[in-house]
């Protein structure tokens, strides 16, 4: 037995943010941002949505290509670091908004590799046969814990969500493997001081701008490239399957340089990797889910190729699945 993506589905919201319109409001430049980062433009949420508004909207489109009804989902995974609130958790808002009725909900924190993470929880899920099918999410409005004063990090973000449905099959679609890594050690790398026990919100907190992303990016750029070129060799590796096999791989989408590097540490060309990080930036936790269902639409992908998911992000985590579809 396998397990099938029997739907898929994403949502970005319907506001775009430029380079042009970024050069007004900080000291920088679309040439500046363009061949640092490959980014162009960002989607940004209104005011009044949340996270769990993307990811009801990705999980809808989901279910209608999967042509099941919402109190068939039994459980709710969703990956994300910009959550609605503290508590309850976002996949709770997320069952209310899709009427999954019969579903558990919980979320997880695995920042950028949450998706990843989310899908490697499912597939044991499945394969014990404690659910049947499973809806997994990726979803961020990271516009939120932006500072848009800081040049160097307000360039990079963007918000969006992306759904998958997982259900048992006697086909030969499966997820062929997963790997998954952390390094605590090197929080501080990528993280968001503010909100939480440590650094609860206060008039001090807010003063000292603590609830925003903060990133060390030249520390983490090599650190990146490595644990993701290591992610998708060992997940390729326990597949039992070689590169060439591949038809797609789909990299977190943090940066062009990061992504270029990947690529040639795996030594695989152009056209067998996507990328669409110059129309969303980095949606943490959805780039990867946004990406395949992208993938999927454009016919760059159907029904029996090998896709390689790899992503990397605040923990520091790490992690990369093969799926055949």
């Amino acid at each position: 037995m396998g397990i099938e993506i029997i739907g898929i589905g994403s949502y970005v919201p319907e506001k775009i943010l430029t380079n042009a319109e970024l050069e007004k409001m900080v000291d920088t430049s679309d040439e500046w941002i363009t061949t640092r980062t490959g980014i162009k433009e960002r989607r940004i949420a209104k005011d009044t949505e949340s996270t769990s508004d993307l990811a009801v909207n990705a999980s809808k489109k989901a279910i209608k290509k999967a042509n099941i009804t919402p109190d068939e989902i039994d459980a709710i995974i969703v990956g994300t670091i910009t959550p609605d609130m503290s508590f309850p958790s976002t996949a709770c808002f997320v069952q209310k908004g899709i009427g999954a009725k019969n579903a558990t909900a919980f979320d997880i924190s695995a920042a950028c590799s949450g998706f990843i993470y989310g899908v490697s929880i499912a597939r044991e899920f499945l394969r014990s046969g404690i659910f049947k099918t499973i809806l997994v999410i990726g979803a961020e409005t990271l516009s939120k814990i932006t500072d848009w004063e800081d040049r160097n990090t307000c360039v990079l973000f963007g918000d969006g969500a992306g759904a998958v449905i997982l259900r048992k099959t006697d086909s030969q679609s499966d997820i062929l493997s997963t790997y998954l890594g952390t390094d605590g050690t090197l929080g501080d790398l990528l993280y968001m001081p503010g909100g939480g026990s440590r650094n609860p919100a206060s008039q001090k907190t807010i003063k000292e701008r603590l609830h925003y992303v903060r990133m060390e990016g030249n520390k983490l750029f090599k650190i990146a490239v490595k644990k993701m070129t290591t992610a998708a060799q060992k997940a390729i590796e326990i597949a039992g399957i070689k590169c060439e096999d591949i038809k797609l791989i789909i990299p977190h989408q943090a940066n062009i340089r990061i992504v270029e590097g990947v690529a040639n540490q795996l030594k695989l060309p152009s056209e067998k990797v996507f990328l669409n990080i110059q129309k969303y930036g980095n949606t943490s936790a959805a780039t990867t889910p946004i990406a395949l269902d992208e993938a999927i639409s454009q016919g760059k992908l159907k029904k029996g190729d090998i896709v390689v998911l790899v992503a990397f992000g605040g923990g520091l985590t790490w992690g990369a699945t093969v799926i055949r579809l």
